[in-house]
């Protein structure tokens, strides 16, 4: 199981280093984080709080997981992104159920807006780190297994990245209708 908790920390890890790497890539990039977390209308008048608090909780919430520290260490990491997540996926809950057309900010700057998708992402992660948390144990990891398991959660972790690119890849485009082609007979 100290696997699977390895696999899950290094995924969550990525997941909350490149979200908060996209939210701070400059100053374009924080001024649309912020617009967007505005256009959601989740606690307004906060929202010169709230982002700040955000991409510190996201920058905490990787070093936790990815820093080689003591295992009480990872697991208060896995705790804290379960916390998290579950915070999100209120929020996106929220502004679906609401009808607003919110730009998805996650990792940095899209013009897909916030949907069931984000929801389902960010309610499974949240179990994943419950899990994460569960599985945790005090019993040392073979380093190549160990290894193994945190490359696993790096690919996984950029996979759930791109999510919305992976999606729009298969999602259907209408047909344009046949040409009507003139034989001249």
């Amino acid at each position: 199981m100290q696997y699977f908790e390895i696999g899950v920390r290094y995924l969550l890890g990525t997941v909350f280093l490149t979200s908060f790497l996209g939210k701070t890539a400059g100053r374009a990039a924080y001024a649309g984080f912020v617009a967007s977390l505005r256009a959601t209308r989740l606690l307004p008048g906060l929202t010169g709080v709230m982002a700040p608090a955000l991409v510190t909780a996201e920058l905490a919430v990787c070093a936790l997981l990815v820093v080689p520290t003591a295992p009480a260490f990872n697991v208060a990491g896995l705790v804290v992104a379960a916390s998290l997540l579950a915070g999100l996926t209120a929020g996106v809950t929220l502004v679906v159920w609401r009808g607003i057309a919110a730009p998805c900010h996650c990792f940095g700057a899209s013009a897909t807006v916030l949907g069931r998708r984000h929801i389902a992402r960010n309610g499974a992660l949240a179990a994943l780190a419950v899990a994460g948390a569960v599985a945790a144990t005090d019993l040392r990891a073979h380093p190549g297994g160990a290894v193994l398991a945190a490359l696993g959660g790096l690919v996984l972790g950029a996979l759930v990245v791109r999510l919305d690119d992976v999606l729009e890849l298969f999602r259907s485009t209408p047909h344009a209708p046949p040409s009507t082609v003139r034989s001249g007979r």
